[in-house]
């Protein structure tokens, strides 16, 4: 009798620290059409820097070292390090044609070549408060892109 005690208290205890635990993206905002808001106003809100940039497979991550990107009010774009601005336009639009995600994330830049590369209408995989997760999978060759922002 003692020791069924002793099984479910320890059982009710696993049980209670499992439910209480969340996932990595504790703060997380829901990606649908309802919150592009939230999501704007999330994107707006300081500075990011480009932690992963994978484009078809390889890694270019190292052609944004050094640049903080400023997500502004007007669909303004700024990419700044110490010695250059590139400037470019973002949105955030409602896609509802795809049916794995409503939301897209543009990011357009005409110039330099490397930024170029980051014009894409991405779809939002994972999005908090210090985190953006994108993805791109391309309809001519198939390859699949990725991008994560995380705040400076």
């Amino acid at each position: 009798m003692m020791k069924n005690r002793i099984v479910l208290g320890i059982f009710l205890t696993m049980l209670m620290v499992v439910t209480s635990c969340s996932s990595d993206d504790n703060n997380g905002i829901i990606i649908d059409t309802a919150n592009i808001q939230q999501i704007s106003n999330t994107v707006k809100s300081g500075t990011w820097r480009i932690t992963s940039f994978i484009d078809s497979g390889k890694n270019e991550t190292s052609n944004f070292t050094g640049y903080s990107f400023s997500f502004n009010d007007n669909s303004i774009l700024t990419a700044s390090n110490s010695s250059n601005t590139v400037n470019g336009t973002w949105s955030i639009t409602d896609d509802s044609s795809n049916s794995s995600n409503d939301v897209d994330f543009n990011i357009v830049f005409t110039s330099p070549n490397n930024f170029e590369e980051l014009s894409e209408d991405w779809d939002i995989v994972s999005i908090n408060n210090t985190k953006i997760d994108l993805i791109d999978v391309s309809g001519g060759n198939g390859g699949t892109d990725t991008l994560t922002f995380e705040k400076n």
